[in-house]
């Protein structure tokens, strides 16, 4: 006869059995004890794992959590979903240790939860292969709870805690000196094997569904991804009828005859009053489907008590936030603390309108920035129907130009924000520490009754209004901030972000932060309108990529709120072109020779490049020239005697360093303190960069050489002159570097002679690439190498899987990718709040039969949500990362049948011929072999997918002993030559920059109502002559330009096509075309869903290629697209209607 559910581990596993065994029994009569005691029983499993498996090595501060959460653990969890079900033992169990109160049914669940995790140990570790026979409740002991006092429950836990501490140390020590004795070292490996290879043998026959199923039903854990979401957010004493459960009167009969419901959730304010309401819906179902439940509760509840509660809807994996008494319903990270909830409960009497504030002209008084204020306000709150405040958005854009005052106006808003009750914690955000620091010292002069703290050096606290912080630093402290399981930075924690210098990195590395906390978000940015990209604009809400305001360069000029460039073109031979053996002098010649050696037997023609000069190589003559037309024509303070404020822009360290040597040379009588490097390689550089910036006085240095430091973000009003001896292909950044002159400076030249240009020296052409090139170079964001990698084996193992002909060794790489890929998914730590964001995705493709047959739209959906999250291994170098980035990409040019793969090629050979040179290293000596035969043709003749996976296997690891080639620097003494500087207009190209493209489509969005664009909005046909009448419009240079630069910029695209992808379709006149259809054929969900889409697809895009039915999104119901979901003759009406709402933007 079986006395408890844990008898299986009995014969083998004694002090885990005799633990498990006193969880169960105390079930029933104390559940918080029992809790905290099957929490010690899993920290016990843990020990003997970490100790025991070969493939787990213990973390470095040895909690649960740590355990728990490590990638290698998580790595041997089949299913994945036990992680989730054991960490609600660690939590359960901290909380019953911590002296909450544990309900009956917590304590049930927790015990199955670790029969369960205990039946897997068993079954991969025990040497026998143990009888487990399904979880019977009735061999839990009945009895009547029996309370104990805190002192007796804090005494169990930290008896507990210190048994598993000690058993911990002891058997460390224990393995320590095994490691010691040679002996006990072979007996524990072979343990280790041992135990290895039992697992294996068993993972490949065991079903862990079958071996030991889930016993805790899927609606349970749902709930516990809910409670514990609460719980995070200090909602920690859930009581059932009501928090939980809660009946409510006065539901609508047509609902519920009886007039009474249950609402999952009521969480209630101090003052007895409903706070929030939550309606929570299975994973399995879109959370909106809860939100006219949620609704029906509130209303109840208002009813009731006399106050609206916030409504959630949930499926524990996404939820919604609606105050439908303020703004429309929002997705959210989580849920708000009590604080948080009541006080955006009392700013619906609170809140004032934001546009009847009055501005603090102190702090922004310029006409330009308080209308940037005012454009926020009207951003931001509408008047209802019912003439009460509404929100009208939640994220704004300021583009404001260098020097203009962003941090002032920042600082407005603030002030503007705050009083008016519509937030009292604001976070800060900027890029680099020294951007935090100045930001942090001027809101503490424009606004010091406002507490504030640098997150980059002080600790926070929780009284604390006002946070600065750097991107990295608050994207650490939102996962790691917790005090016992309750992080600090919730998702209400803000009510505010203000984003400094928001652009496309921002939006590619960081937008996770701006998830998890729902706040008002507004962008500040000095980059060019026309610059700034579409993801910057998404991020900010902003749809038709015209900023909530802009004030840009041109205009702060004209309005004499900043000063213009002059720019002068300096040429100088040497940057320009190079230095050429032929043209140097025969002292010169002779030099050359010695330092580069004798080339004239050999085909190398005496040349070196331009780029080479102050890369690695450095001439005195070159630095001296410049410095002397900078001392020379330079503008001059003192009357005259002093040379103003300049920043040269050095192309690095090196070259900076030798710029300040030369100076100290040739201009002795400074004393070796008018000049000063000052980037980030220089130890006192933020000391120098204080005196630099000073805004009252001339102080030493006078002359700043940076290196990227002073690019951006640094006001110094005294800079009077600019030198660019480095290319800059930026538009933006080069525009920003610009900006560090623009600022005004009264008094600089004496009384009443204020600063009123400043001039720029340009000896590497940059202002000649800007003329040839007005967009500059426009580099892609970069994705993590991870995340690359993890995408190309994907692409990979799905273009293998659907070859017509693969063989079984082909099929075998596949799948060993899809584990590969499966098992990163499956290790995701699901407590990161990057993965708690996309927890869907992630519990869909844990599962492994998930990944058995892969659709386009599978293949689409896991790049797009999940490769993002796969964190690098920590025994992975980044060399190695990318090399699979090359191995994998040469795999799948070969499966894709590309015909040029000679640079893959010629990359490995390099690395071979490299390695080959480190063979007296026993791990390359291992694949001696193997470099001889890649430096072969013969290899290289029938080149295949698994002859690259075995390349790639055995070097990837060896890349890291590759020496890294360096470039000597060398110094040089050839007499360079300069010549007169060359006055350019920059200003101008600056005006001229709006792209037609944005001219354009901005014209044709503020004349939506013409007749003829509001037929093509509305599908309605429009004829030849509509359309004449349009190119009239449109191809006028005083609209939007010429009809030659249409074409260059839209090929011979149609323009009512063009116009209807701009204004988009009407939804009522493209569900209006569908209509007969609609009505004649019985269509299913999935045909109705594929309609639905269409008419979304043309509502944003206005027409749409036939094509594109049988491609992604529209093969997200069907692998087939329309043909799969339509039989033929309804796909042939489909198309009939999609022709003719095409054609009618033709024109007849």
């Amino acid at each position: 006869m079986m006395m408890s559910n844990f008898q299986f581990l009995s014969r083998e596993w004694t002090d885990i059995y005799s633990q498990a065994v006193d969880a169960e029994k105390l079930v029933a009569q104390c559940p918080q004890a029992s809790v905290i005691i099957a929490r010690s029983t899993l920290e016990t499993t843990l020990n003997w794992l970490y100790i025991n498996d070969a493939d787990l090595q213990m973390p470095y501060d040895q909690t649960l959590s740590s355990m728990i959460h490590d990638y290698r653990f998580k790595s041997i969890l089949k299913p994945a979903e036990l992680f989730t079900e054991i960490n609600i033992i660690r939590k359960i169990g901290n909380a019953g240790a911590h002296g909450d109160r544990i309900k009956l049914k917590d304590s049930i669940s927790t015990i199955k939860y670790l029969f369960r995790f205990l039946s897997f140990f068993a079954v991969y570790y025990s040497e026998k292969e143990p009888q487990i026979h399904p979880f019977d409740v009735e061999l839990i002991p009945k009895s009547d709870i029996i309370e104990q006092s805190q002192k007796e429950i804090k005494k169990l836990s930290e008896k507990l805690n210190y048994k598993n501490e000690h058993a911990r140390k002891e058997l460390l020590e224990k393995e320590k000196l095994a490691q010691e004795n040679h002996v006990l070292k072979q007996q524990l490996l072979a343990k280790e094997n041992e135990i290895k290879s039992r697992k294996i043998q068993r993972e490949t026959t065991i079903d862990p569904d079958i071996s030991y199923p889930r016993i805790v039903s899927e609606a349970e854990t749902r709930k516990r991804f809910i409670d514990f979401s609460l719980k995070e957010s200090g909602w920690i004493n859930l009581r059932d009828g009501y928090e939980l459960e809660y009946e409510v009167k006065g539901m609508p009969h047509s609902t519920n005859p009886s007039g009474t419901g249950y609402a999952d959730y009521v969480l209630w304010g101090d003052n007895g009053l409903p706070l929030m309401v939550i309606e929570a819906k299975r994973t399995t179902e879109e959370s909106r489907k809860g939100r006219y439940q949620a609704e029906l509760y509130a209303d109840c509840l208002e009813n009731m008590y006399g106050q609206r509660p916030l409504i959630y809807y949930t499926n524990g994996f996404e939820t919604y936030l609606w105050d439908d008494c303020f703004s429309i319903d929002r997705k959210v990270d989580g849920f708000y603390t009590k604080d948080e909830a009541q006080l955006q409960i009392n700013r619906r009497s609170t809140r004032l309108d934001l546009r009847q504030f009055t501005v603090n002209t102190e702090i922004a008084g310029r006409p330009y920035q308080l209308e940037a204020l005012k454009r926020i306000a009207e951003n931001f709150v509408i008047h209802g129907k019912d003439g009460k405040l509404r929100e009208k958005s939640r994220q704004a854009l300021l583009v404001m130009a260098t020097g203009s005052g962003k941090t002032r106006t920042s600082a407005a808003i603030v002030d503007m924000m705050t009083k008016c009750n519509w937030a009292k914690r604001i976070l800060f955000l900027a890029d680099r520490n020294a951007l935090v620091s100045q930001a942090k010292l001027a809101f503490s002069n424009y606004l010091p009754h406002i507490g504030s703290i640098d997150l980059t050096k002080e600790k926070e606290d929780k009284n604390t209004r006002l946070v600065f912080s750097t991107y990295p630093t608050m994207m650490n402290r939102i996962d790691s901030n917790r005090s016992e399981d309750q992080r600090f930075y919730g998702v209400g924690h803000f009510d505010l972000i203000i984003v400094d210098e928001a652009h496309r990195s921002v939006y590619q590395k960081y937008k996770a932060i701006f998830d998890h906390f729902d706040s008002y978000l507004i962008g500040l940015t000095a980059t060019p309108k026309r610059d700034i990209d579409k993801n910057t604009y998404e991020l900010f809400g902003i749809e038709n990529d015209i900023p909530t305001y802009a004030y840009e360069l041109t205009q702060a000029v004209a309005d004499n709120f900043l000063v213009p460039p002059k720019a002068i073109s300096v040429p100088l031979k040497f940057q320009r072109e190079g230095i050429k053996y032929s043209e140097l002098s025969e002292k010169e010649k002779q030099e050359y020779e010695e330092k580069f050696g004798d080339f004239t037997d050999k085909h190398d023609e005496g040349e070196i490049h331009q780029t080479a000069i102050n890369q690695w190589l450095f001439n005195k003559d070159t630095v001296d020239k410049v410095l002397d037309f900078l001392m020379t024509h330079g503008i001059k303070v003192q009357g005259g005697d002093k040379l103003g404020k300049t920043i040269i822009f050095a192309k690095n360290h090196n070259h900076a360093r030798f710029i300040q040597d030369r100076f100290n040379i040739n201009y002795p009588e400074y004393g070796g303190k008018f000049l000063n490097v000052i980037d980030n390689q220089e130890k006192k550089a933020q000391y120098y960069l204080e005196r630099f910036k000073d805004e009252y006085e001339e102080v030493d240095p006078q002359i700043a050489v940076s290196v990227d430091m002073m690019d951006t973000g640094v006001d110094a009003p005294r800079v009077v002159n600019l030198v660019f001896f480095k290319m800059v292909k930026s538009y933006a950044k080069f525009w920003q570097m610009v900006g560090r002159g623009t600022r005004l400076c009264p008094n600089l030249f004496g009384p009443n002679e204020d600063k009123s240009h400043f001039v720029i020296f340009d000896y590497c052409q940059n202002f000649e690439f800007f003329e040839a090139n007005p967009d500059g170079v426009v580099g892609d964001t970069q994705k993590p190498l991870t995340e690359q990698i993890f995408q190309l084996k994907l692409e990979v193992a799905f273009s293998i899987r659907n070859l017509h002909e693969n063989n079984d060794s082909e099929r075998e790489l596949a799948e060993q990718y899809i584990n590969e890929l499966h098992q990163d998914v499956e290790q995701l730590d699901r407590s990161r709040f990057q993965v708690k964001k996309y927890l869907r995705y992630v519990e869909e493709f844990s599962k492994k039969q998930r990944w058995e047959s892969l659709s386009k739209s599978d293949v689409i959906e896991i790049q797009e949500h999940l490769a993002k999250l796969i964190l690098p291994k920590k025994s992975d170098d980044e060399l190695a990362r990318r090399f699979d980035i090359l191995i994998l990409n040469y795999q799948l040019a070969v499966l894709v049948g590309k015909t040029s793969t000679k640079h893959f090629k010629e990359k490995i050979y390099s690395t071979a011929k490299s390695l080959a040179k480190k063979v007296n290293i026993p791990a390359v000596k291992e694949h001696a072999q193997l470099l001889n035969e890649l430096s072969s043709e013969i290899y290289w003749k029938d080149v295949n997918i698994l002859k690259l996976d075995r390349v790639g296997n055995a070097l990837r690891h060896l890349i890291r002993f590759i020496d890294k080639e360096k470039q000597e620097i060398v110094y040089t003494n050839f007499k360079d030559h300069i010549e007169e500087g060359e006055e350019k207009d920059i200003m101008s190209s600056y005006t001229s920059l709006q792209s037609y493209r944005d001219r354009v489509e901005l014209y044709v969005r503020k004349n939506k109502h013409h007749t003829v664009i509001q037929k093509l909005r509305t599908n309605q046909p429009v004829t030849q002559t509509e359309i004449n009448t349009l190119e009239h419009i449109l191809f006028s240079e005083e609209h939007c330009g010429t009809k030659e630069e249409y074409i260059k910029e839209y090929g011979n695209r149609p323009l009512g096509t063009f116009i209807r992808s701009v204004v988009g379709l009407d939804v009522e006149a493209s569900t209006k075309a569908f209509s007969s259809f609609l009505q004649k054929s019985a269509l299913t969900a999935d045909q109705t869903t594929f309609i639905n889409q269409i008419i979304s697809f043309l509502s944003s895009n206005g027409t749409i290629d036939k094509k594109m039915l049988f491609e992604p999104p529209f093969t997200n119901l069907n692998d087939q697209g329309l043909m799969g979901v339509f039989n033929d003759s309804e796909v042939s009406n489909v198309i009939k209607i999609v022709d003719s709402i095409n054609d009618n933007a033709l024109g007849a």
